[in-house]
């Protein structure tokens, strides 16, 4: 009976943090508009070696075309490495993340919304 009672008390955890965890891949912004999260991989040779000024002035460029785009579409941070930039965004849909690598004149390789996240905590559920 007490097996029991662990596996359906650790289904309604696993349930309850799955719901959590889509919520918050896709919750409301500020506004009330739906924001989904996406991973941008930008391909841009010698992107590790850039200095802190240049990348200081593409951040500054990414900063002005979402404040001009409004609300609909945010920028969370973005991982630098060799010849390729990872950027985390929350955007309304798809097409504004297009529309701000073109407004920005940076590539936009691929774009992938996130359908989940995990972590190690994800391992002890």
């Amino acid at each position: 009976m007490k097996s029991i009672n662990l596996v359906l008390i650790l289904m309604v955890f696993t349930i309850n943090y799955s719901v959590a965890q889509e919520k918050a891949n896709q919750e409301p912004s500020k506004n009330n508009v739906i924001m989904k999260t996406y991973v941008i991989e930008r391909i841009i040779p010698g992107a590790g070696n850039l200095t802190a000024e240049e990348l200081k002035t593409i951040s500054q460029t990414s900063c002005t075309v979402l404040k001009e785009m409004g609300p609909k579409i945010e920028w969370e941070h973005s991982y630098v490495t060799g010849d390729k930039v990872y950027c985390v965004y929350k955007a309304e849909n798809k097409t504004l993340i297009e529309e701000h690598a073109k407004r920005g004149g940076f590539p936009a390789n691929s774009i992938n919304e996130v359908a989940t996240i995990i972590s190690p905590a994800t391992a002890e559920l």
